[in-house]
């Protein structure tokens, strides 16, 4: 059997997996904070929560099949472990960049929204003064 097969498998099946396993977690705990972002508005931080996830399937899973490629023959096993090891780590890079970058924008989201919330209204005029000669 081609070990460069062998490593093929094993790269998707775990970058799969991955990208599963954190879509899920961003998922599931990215919903409170996406309320919080959205203020409470519980169908709007589902459908945003959703159309992230997709988008980051997207990206990853792209990622992984453009990655795939491996331009030398594996010959043996410790070839099959640094193989998997530098795609792998790649892959791992990647979707921690895709995190980040998701909760940089939603914290920015979030703190425009304090922002707004936590402004005092301008107070309504109490006289008028009128304009001076010169000036």
């Amino acid at each position: 059997m081609d070990l460069t097969v062998v490593a093929y498998v094993i790269y998707l099946v775990v970058s799969i997996a991955l990208t599963i396993w954190v879509a899920r977690t961003l998922s599931h705990n990215g919903r409170i904070f996406l309320a919080d972002v959205l203020h409470g508005n519980e169908k709007l931080a589902d459908a945003v929560n959703h159309l992230l996830v997709v988008g980051f399937y997207l990206v990853n899973l792209g990622f992984v099949a453009l990655y795939l490629n491996q331009d030398t023959e594996i010959e043996n096993a410790r070839g099959i472990f640094e193989a998997l090891s530098t795609k792998l780590g790649v892959v791992l890079l990647v979707l921690g960049v895709m995190h980040l970058g998701n909760v940089y924008v939603l914290n920015k989201i979030r703190r425009r929204g304090v922002m707004e919330r936590e402004q005092v209204p301008p107070l309504a005029p109490t006289d008028w003064i009128a304009p001076t000669a010169g000036a």
